[in-house]
């Protein structure tokens, strides 16, 4: 599972995040230790999950975004919310009821994690001024990733851009003959630009528009980063094989097979995806 860690300082406490397939875990075992440092930090997190309050926000939060979570054995921990008896892990909730907004991780980012719903909830048991300072230092670290990512978006479309201009100029030259008219020659870039879009996408930008008439944008548009890279490229192999004299048919078919390869081999790269970091 690929896993990405962030640490942000809270009041000088360090608080380890981890995103995993989109969503982000929050440590609360380093957010509990703002609270009575180390050695403490187990049982805060023991006695925040043992009340019934906190049991009814977990349960519900399980029952929105769970449809493997185990009703009846939280139901079960419900019941026993309270009584001086009843003791309760994050360990053990997690067991019993198939959670999956709280886990317990021993390895290399050890500590207990809990989705940034719960984390926030469980800011406001420990501290309500740690919680605010959690929450700003949080949405820094988030608006932070999206202005890299939209970095890498608009160099990636930008070199699409300039390959585009080497790609038209190729069709220019081999592929329009001389005194088409106006409509001609933009039609004659339309193929060649839905040519590549068969080849990379599978369907023309009419198709797609047709399949998403509310999206706003055009089917590049809604391209990933991966596939604006391997865009970039067709166009540049394009031009070569027009240079050729190949026919479009002949083209199609060698950059699907290009296109194939090189998403493939994107996909799997790791180097690609520390890009996304």
């Amino acid at each position: 599972m690929s896993i990405k860690k962030k640490i942000i300082q809270v009041q000088n406490i360090p608080v380890s995040i981890i995103t995993e397939k989109g969503n982000d875990f929050i440590c609360i075992t380093d957010m509990a230790k703002a609270k009575e440092g180390d050695a403490r930090a187990a049982d805060i997190i023991k006695n925040w999950i043992r009340t019934r309050t906190t049991l009814e926000f977990l349960g519900t939060w399980e029952e929105m975004y769970n449809p493997n979570f185990k009703v009846v054995e939280f139901d079960h921990f419900k019941m026993q919310a309270g009584l001086p008896s009843f003791v309760l892990s994050p360990g053990q909730w997690v067991e019993k009821t198939n959670a999956i907004g709280l886990y317990v991780n021993s390895g290399r980012y050890g500590g207990t994690y809990a989705h940034k719903d719960i984390a926030f909830e469980f800011g406001s048991a420990i501290s309500p001024v740690f919680k605010l300072f959690l929450i700003k230092e949080f949405q820094r670290l988030k608006e932070d990733e999206n202005n890299r990512l939209k970095l890498d978006w608009n160099l990636q479309r930008t070199l699409a851009k300039v390959n585009y201009h080497i790609h038209t100029d190729a069709i220019k030259e081999k592929l329009i003959p001389v005194e088409l008219s106006k409509q001609q020659i933009n039609f004659m870039y339309a193929t060649e630009a839905d040519m590549l879009n068969m080849a990379l996408f599978g369907i023309t930008a009419k198709e797609w528009r047709d399949i998403n008439p509310k999206a706003e944008g055009n089917i590049r548009d809604a391209a990933s980063i991966e596939q604006l890279v391997v865009l970039s490229n067709l166009e540049s192999i394009n031009a070569v094989l027009i240079h050729n004299g190949l026919q479009q048919s002949v083209r199609l078919q060698q950059l699907n097979k290009i296109a194939i390869t090189q998403m493939r081999s994107l996909v799997n790269n790791k180097q690609i995806a520390k890009l996304k970091k």
